[in-house]
């Protein structure tokens, strides 16, 4: 049984807290805010773009704690999970580090390559297990093609496209400011760039074309080089400023025998859903059966993920530091091509 001591009762920390009552190999032992209301399990002021809103939670036996300090000289912690704004993971990480817990960190894993080699290294230093909270595998759909790849069914892996569009999140005052949430990329397309690598490994090289808005890339597309010239690996992401459409993602990925296709769109009245296809040679197209529609069960699937490395001292091949400091440094190099309009190194 992993102890978990969450830091940061937000939106995230909401949808975390709600997962850990599913996961019977984590339990939650201690959380850390600063506000009032919530240390007294006052949560019913959380609101996000899932899920269910916030609620009052019976705190009993639970230690809840106003300072990140008291929350890491808790002994009773074996893993804290960091819920912070992005500006502060790579601090907060160093110091749980460094107070000997194992950390599971939200995306992105912080705002520059250079703080996610400290976080690395502080890791390996500490023998402790960075994790870092990137969800996207863990959805269904996305799910349902690492499995459809990893087990060769429909042949060698040729290649993606992938697509993750948001309207202009004015209610975020400092998305665009790169020291404090990092702008598109490293806050919406990091996940994209995190399931590239993870399907893919790293490109060897890319060519990004887009705009920028101020020191971030505001919207581009990018086409990833790799070792294997065969395979043809793209992606669109970044703001729009009509407010009808606030999300989209989606993917095409391309095997020797079978293309995936999925794409979800939430409107401002509605959401349209092109469920997950296969497309095979023989004509036939099938639809792969994912079960229920459960906002928290991705989440559920990480927080197995995590517990199972913490228990284990072994890092994820999911989860781990090494693979969400490779998505950063995408979209650090992403960012570097828009600027300078031609392709560079990875």
């Amino acid at each position: 049984m992993v102890r978990v001591g969450i830091a940061g009762i937000g939106f995230m920390g909401w949808i975390h807290w709600l997962a850990y009552q599913r996961v019977r190999a984590a339990r939650v032992v201690a959380i850390s805010t600063r506000d009032k209301k919530k240390l007294a399990g006052d949560w019913r002021g959380i609101q996000g773009n899932f899920g269910p809103p916030g609620e009052r939670v019976d705190l009993s036996g639970i230690a809840a704690y106003a300072t990140f300090d008291e929350l890491l000289a808790d002994k009773k912690v074996d893993m804290v999970d960091l819920c912070l704004p992005p500006h502060l993971h790579a601090k907060a990480t160093l110091e749980a580090l460094r107070a000997g817990k194992h950390v599971l960190c939200e995306k992105p894993m912080a705002l520059n390559a250079a703080d996610c080699t400290r976080m690395v290294a502080a890791a390996r230093k500490a023998k402790r297990q960075l994790l870092i909270a990137h969800v996207l595998p863990f959805f269904p759909e996305y799910a349902y093609a690492r499995k459809v790849i990893d087990s060769g069914k429909y042949g060698r892996l040729l290649g993606g496209s992938f697509r993750r569009v948001i309207s202009d999140p004015l209610w975020l005052k400092d998305f665009y400011r790169p020291d404090r949430v990092g702008g598109p990329l490293i806050d919406l397309h990091v996940h994209d760039a995190h399931f590239i690598r993870l399907l893919f490994g790293m490109p060897t090289k890319l060519v990004s074309q887009g705009r920028m808005r101020g020191d971030v890339v505001e919207y581009c597309q990018t086409q990833f080089q790799f070792r294997d010239p065969r395979l043809v690996v793209s992606a669109t992401s970044g703001v729009i400023h009509q407010q009808g459409r606030p999300f989209t993602h989606a993917f095409e990925i391309h095997l020797e025998r079978a293309t995936l296709h999925y794409d979800f769109a939430a409107l401002a009245d509605t959401v349209e859903l092109m469920p997950l296809k296969v497309f095979t040679p023989d004509g036939k197209v099938t639809r792969p059966k994912l079960g229920e529609a459960d906002s928290v069960l991705a989440f559920e699937a990480e927080i197995k993920e995590a517990a199972a490395s913490a228990t284990k001292n072994k890092p994820s091949p999911l989860l781990s530091g090494e693979l969400a400091r490779d998505a950063i440094i995408l979209c650090q190099k992403q960012t570097e091509s828009v600027k300078k309009g031609k392709a560079v190194n990875v």
